[in-house]
């Protein structure tokens, strides 16, 4: 930690299908640092897969260095180096990393597979969760089994789609009706997602969705409200006060999360404190049940009908756009946007302690 200062590693862009919202994120974050404590190193990955290490910063950036920060220095190589440096008895460029990688190759456990062959604490969750939390057919059997209400749903892979789409429309059909949401079990940010209004609309979604992974969930419409948690821990974690978002669009699509900047957020949401409570526990019980640490961001609904609350799924890397729900949860509960980020990046180094104090040799 030279001058007392903590060097983070930010790593960002990334070969999924939400680049750009990582590119946004990481942005909001570099200028938002408080650069009397930090030093941070930009590390971008192209849509190739390809690393790019910039120069040591120590002040927010400018547009025009926003433009020269997608083309770093150094290439895989020094990037990687950098990163694996104190397993080759060197002095480590970075004491930390701060993935901002949204979707896979990022926030599904592999980036954080690297960091812990590298011997590096990272902000965020770890790779179990991380791997869960991506994987919506995973996640929801966890969220079952922690007994947490949710929509009905489907899901099958391009394989069993390709031998026998014939029954598996027929069984979305008796089970969930129409309409119905089509997702790729494995990305977020909501790209991929399509609602079926009928079955020329269902077939059309699955194929789009198999673009982007190669296992599909089918889910039922709700007509609910949609409300988010923030969670912030790791063995006793803290959720924030809820906050809902009244979509621009037929729902949260894309667009409506990142570019129309139209979606209305309710901080906190208009909402009992009985239910504000159950929504808040529920929360800590989903957290738990990905084994979750550092972050998290809770979705769920709330059905119109009857008022029941429904777990939708969990991001365990939420955005931190100026559209981003995540840190505004946390502004409303009393924690700034820099003070939030102090907190993640301490977690990540207590997280990081206490696996350095475990054994991994059978020795008495």
């Amino acid at each position: 930690m030279g001058n007392n200062k903590i060097t983070v590693g930010l790593v960002y862009g990334g070969k999924s299908g939400e680049h750009e919202v990582s590119l946004q994120t990481a942005f909001a974050v570099m200028n938002a640092f408080d650069y009397d404590k930090y030093e941070l190193i930009p590390f971008y990955i192209t849509k190739q897969g390809e690393w790019r290490k910039g120069g040591k910063m120590s002040a927010p950036l400018d547009k025009v260095e926003k433009l020269k920060l997608e083309h770093g220095s150094e290439g895989t190589e020094g990037a990687l180096s950098a990163i694996f440096s104190r397993l080759y008895g060197g002095e480590a460029a970075v004491d930390l990393m701060f993935p901002l990688l949204h979707g896979t190759f990022g926030e599904d456990g592999t980036i954080q597979g690297l960091f812990e062959m590298a011997n590096i604490p990272y902000v965020g969750a770890g790779v179990l969760a991380s791997a869960a939390g991506m994987d919506k057919v995973v996640m929801k059997k966890l969220f079952a089994q922690a007994g947490l209400p949710q929509c009905g749903f489907r899901y099958f892979t391009k394989s069993q789609w390709e031998r026998n789409s014939f029954n598996l429309i027929m069984g979305v059909e008796d089970d969930l009706g129409y309409p119905c949401f089509i997702k790729p079990a494995n990305l977020g940010s909501s790209v991929g997602i399509s609602k079926a209004r009928n079955r020329d609309e269902l077939e059309r979604a699955v194929e789009l969705a198999f673009r982007y992974d190669v296992k599909v969930i089918v889910e039922e419409f709700v007509d609910a409200r949609e409300v988010e948690v923030a969670v912030l821990g790791n063995q006793e974690p803290m959720a924030s006060v809820p906050g809902e978002i009244v979509s621009s669009a037929d729902y949260y699509d894309y667009a409506a999360k990142y570019t129309d900047g139209q979606s209305e957020m309710i901080i906190p949401a208009l909402l009992d404190s009985e239910v504000a409570d159950r929504l808040r526990e529920a929360a800590l019980i989903a957290f738990q049940a990905i084994e979750g640490s550092g972050i998290t961001r809770a979705d769920f609904f709330i059905r119109k009908s009857d008022g029941a609350i429904l777990i939708n799924e969990v991001n365990t890397m939420p955005g931190f756009t100026p559209y981003s729900m995540y840190p505004l949860l946390w502004r409303e509960t009393g924690l700034g946007y820099q003070s939030l980020l102090d907190r993640m990046i301490e977690l990540a180094l207590e997280r990081y302690e206490s696996k350095q104090a475990l054994s991994y040799t059978n020795e008495p």
